[in-house]
């Protein structure tokens, strides 16, 4: 069993990065034998990149048993970084090279982020009041590649996670909570018997966060030097550093994203890309964050007319709400994406940088497709006003208001 070691109390001694390595080898010898099945959770970002590669390195050199199977189940949202998504793809041969079964899990195409927005018109995400893409295009396409895989075998599976301590404020403070849960210590890793919100799956999943305990600074330093080397594994981890600031990594230390996140105030994600040279062509990529924020407008919406009553009767709590967008608006935002796309590519060519798809020719298809059929949001059937029509809200009392403009959904 692995020595019981609380980090969270240890301040005063900082973990090298071989004591951190050697946790981390202790956490998987305490809980992988548990174990036939293992998956590991990879979104190709620092942390899970970090746990991948080296679960590969201990594997190949024999500090760490193989398990009877062992799945990487690639979480592809269509939307990473260029950096990422590259390093990605070549990560993925080699782990394939070395006969692991990778997974690439993506939404169903009707499901995924530009197909659904510029094809079934569903505006933007916002962190108000609809916040739709992380669980679409990321949480339900990996639950459900998991149900599959769970269908396949006998017993559970380990799944194992990037976590890490200092990954950010909220998620520390629910590690800090939950690192000791089912007999588990800090110093092994945070291990729990079941997956937390994973509807359908519980008893049939265990998770086990192995770096946990790493500093950002050994993340760094594994990914840029050590992965790299032949001794390691010679993994193509370096390029993910770039998307984090490459040699000033460690002072930047922050969370990257997708491209143009809707939901981020801020593209520090592609900022930090773009001030490296090698990556300069990527700039016509800062027009979609604009592009997000016009498509949320009224001018490009429909809006309710009236009270909007219920499935069970009642009266919807936000009445004459903006909606989807209309077909002008669609077809205006694939073009800007497109034209987006091209510029990006045109400068991939002159530079001899790898392309970009942010909509490939299935995609493109499939919009255009849902467009010709004038398909719409559920409960929105095109009939509805613009939402710049100003119109008065009718109250159940018989009270009368204008409605201010550009009220949201």
């Amino acid at each position: 069993m692995a020595s019981q070691i609380d980090l969270f109390a240890a301040g005063a001694k900082r973990l090298q990065m071989t004591d951190s390595i050697e946790l981390t080898i202790q956490s998987l010898q305490a809980y992988g034998p548990e174990h036939e099945h293992w998956g590991i959770a990879w979104s190709g970002g620092k942390d899970s990149t970090a746990t991948l590669t080296l679960i590969m390195y201990l594997i190949d050199g024999g500090k760490l048993r193989r398990p009877k199977t062992l799945t990487v189940f690639y979480a592809d949202t269509r939307l990473e970084l260029p950096p990422l998504a590259i390093a990605a793809r070549r990560i993925i041969d080699e782990l394939e090279e070395r006969g692991i079964e990778v997974e690439v899990v993506c939404a169903p195409l009707d499901k995924r982020f530009m197909v659904y927005l510029l094809g079934r018109g569903v505006p933007p995400p916002n962190n108000g009041t609809l916040r739709w893409c992380t669980g679409q295009i990321k949480i339900s396409p990996m639950e459900e590649a998991l149900r599959q895989r769970l269908d396949s075998i006998d017993g559970q599976i380990l799944m194992i996670t990037g976590v890490r301590q200092g990954e950010s404020a909220m998620r520390d403070r629910r590690i800090e909570m939950s690192c000791g849960k089912d007999g588990a210590e800090c110093g092994q890793g945070w291990y729990q018997q079941v997956l937390p919100n994973a509807k359908g799956l519980r008893n049939r999943l265990a998770t086990l966060a192995p770096l946990l305990h790493w500093r950002v600074c050994h993340v760094w330093e594994w990914l840029k030097h050590w992965a790299p080397s032949a001794e390691f594994g010679d993994w193509s981890t370096a390029m993910i550093a770039d998307a984090y600031g490459g040699d000033e990594a460690e002072e930047i230390n922050a969370r990257t994203g997708c491209i143009a996140c809707p939901l981020a105030s801020e593209d520090k994600a592609l900022d930090t890309i773009l001030r490296n040279p090698r990556w300069h062509y990527l700039r016509p990529l800062k027009s979609l964050k604009p592009l997000w924020r016009e498509l949320r407008e009224p001018q490009h919406r429909l809006r309710k007319p009236g009270l909007e009553r219920l499935k069970d009767g009642s009266i919807a709590a936000n009445p004459q709400r903006m909606g989807p967008l209309t077909f002008e608006a669609r077809l205006m935002g694939l073009e800007r994406v497109l034209s987006i796309q091209a510029a990006v590519n045109a400068g991939a060519d002159r530079e001899g940088m790898p392309r970009i798809d942010l909509i490939n020719a299935e995609e493109e298809a499939r919009i255009r497709e849902l467009i010709r059929l004038e398909t719409w949001p559920q409960g929105w059937d095109g009939d509805e006003p613009l939402a710049t029509v100003p119109l008065d809200i009718v109250y159940q009392n018989g009270a009368v208001q204008p409605l201010l403009f550009g009220a949201e959904t």
